[in-house]
């Protein structure tokens, strides 16, 4: 791999580190401010969804790292990088936290697809590999979220 593919990969990976991060955090925000008849079964879906997507976050910097990259260093850079939107509101629904991170989700996977897309021109098959895995996580994710919204 050149300097130049590893520094577009690790670009890619650390733009879907950041939505990982926003997705962990406003996923536990909706973990603890979810309410309604089905509190119990919400409030456990979504702490399992964001423990599995922090456990993601290790595995993505440190393969940025593998291929000779730098990857975030804050919360700003984070912030800076990151694609999916916060959600500040005081009072959202239940139904509205699901559609929301339902939405996230599936916003994440095309990233992750067109990050594949990119190590696969760049013939990167661990990046590619570790990615496939991740995008079905998030498809297992997509997947519950859809079967209690749609």
């Amino acid at each position: 791999m050149t300097t130049n593919s590893s520094q577009n990969i690790a670009g890619a990976l650390n733009a879907i580190l950041a939505d990982l991060f926003a997705l962990y955090l406003k996923t536990k925000n909706f973990h603890w401010h979810v309410s309604g008849p089905h509190f119990r079964d919400y409030h456990l879906l979504l702490d399992e969804q964001a423990a599995q997507i922090f456990a993601i976050t290790d595995i993505v910097a440190e393969r940025v790292r593998k291929i000779g990259g730098r990857t975030l260093h804050s919360i700003g850079e984070i912030g800076r990088l990151q694609r999916l939107r916060d959600n500040d509101a005081t009072n959202v629904s239940a139904k509205a936290m699901l559609s929301e991170l339902l939405s996230d989700n599936r916003q994440l996977v095309t990233a992750m697809n067109e990050a594949h897309g990119l190590c696969d021109d760049q013939g990167d098959v661990a990046t590619a590999s570790l990615l496939e895995n991740w995008i079905d996580e998030a498809q297992g994710r997509i997947w519950f979220l859809s079967e209690v919204v749609e």
